[in-house]
């Protein structure tokens, strides 16, 4: 659970008051959304135990390669397969369908969110026609349009992200494939800077963070690793080897806590896989067996109300 003093502005808290959306502050809950071939589904774990996903409810619009940012609260999704800029949200702490947030600055697939326990940040992706540097931000409390934040260094999409309290980072991706990790300050705006870069270049791949330490995991190196990187995050420089997943693969999703990261589903070999695993991301090491997705699925994204940005 955050430590609301000095981090969550009064108005926000009140808003989710009055929304009855207050989080469980003993529940990590962690939430995959979307998927291929255009899945609606939402699927819940509880992140401090294991065992397999189960149903949570359905996101607004069908669709994959759509990226994932959270409060202790609210989960939100944002664009997706189709080339949309449809952001949506559900109440982590309650079961159900998600309900309409509002629109991305630039519609695209294969981006990349990450967020604080105020600002959510959507970056990357394709719209199209070209490969997109956009970085725009929302206010997870409340709904509307995302409002420009700043841009990547380089328009990229299969690309990952994740986040301490303080910054958010995007690393690998294709335009094509590259190795660099980018950041930004979530509470300001402007564009990103060379944080340093992973161990190899990878798209496909999936992050996730405590609040001192990133992890980027899996990917398309230009095949199926099962590499896990890491950083840390409140300085810069090259990733380094952590472990390895239990299964290579790409196009996953993680999602963690402050203390766990949880990577599930992915296509191995061609496959779709079900496969969940976890790791300690204080410490280094491979990753263990978690359970399985109820739903088998690739290119979807994850999110939690306890991961390491809201520390």
């Amino acid at each position: 659970m955050p430590n609301y003093s000095g981090v969550w502005k009064l108005k926000e808290v009140l808003e989710y008051i009055a929304a009855g959306e207050w989080p469980d502050a003993t529940a990590e809950i962690g939430l995959f959304g979307g998927g291929v071939s255009n899945l609606n589904v939402i699927q819940q774990i509880s992140i401090d135990s294991t065992g397999n996903s189960t149903d949570f409810g359905d996101l607004t619009v069908s669709r994959d390669r759509v990226a994932a940012c959270s409060s202790s609260v609210r989960g939100v999704w944002g664009g997706g397969s189709g080339i949309t800029n449809t952001i949506d949200y559900v109440t982590i702490a309650s079961a159900g369908d998600a309900a309409d947030f509002g629109d991305l600055t630039v519609a695209s697939e294969g981006l990349a969110g990450c967020s604080s326990s105020v600002r959510g940040l959507f970056g990357g992706g394709w719209d199209g026609s070209s490969y997109v540097n956009t970085i725009g931000y929302i206010t997870i409390a409340s709904t509307g349009n995302a409002l420009n934040f700043g841009d990547l260094g380089v328009g990229r999409w299969r690309i990952s992200s994740c986040s301490s309290p303080t910054r958010g980072l995007w690393g690998g991706g294709s335009a094509p494939s590259v190795n660099t990790i980018e950041y930004v300050t979530i509470a300001s705006t402007g564009n990103a800077t060379d944080f340093g870069d992973l161990s190899a270049t990878v798209d496909e791949l999936a992050a996730c963070a405590s609040s001192t330490r990133g992890l980027f995991g899996g990917g398309n190196a230009p095949s199926d690793t099962n590499t896990i990187n890491y950083i840390t995050i409140a300085s810069t420089g090259n990733a380094t080897d952590f472990g390895d997943l239990t299964q290579a693969r790409e196009q996953l999703a993680a999602c963690s806590s402050n203390t766990r990261g949880v990577w599930a589903g992915g296509d191995a070999s061609s496959v779709d896989v079900n496969t969940m695993d976890y790791v300690t991301i204080a410490s280094t090491g491979n990753a263990q067996d978690f359970g399985d997705l109820t739903v088998t699925t690739s290119r979807f994204s994850g999110c939690s109300n306890a991961h390491g940005g809201l520390a």
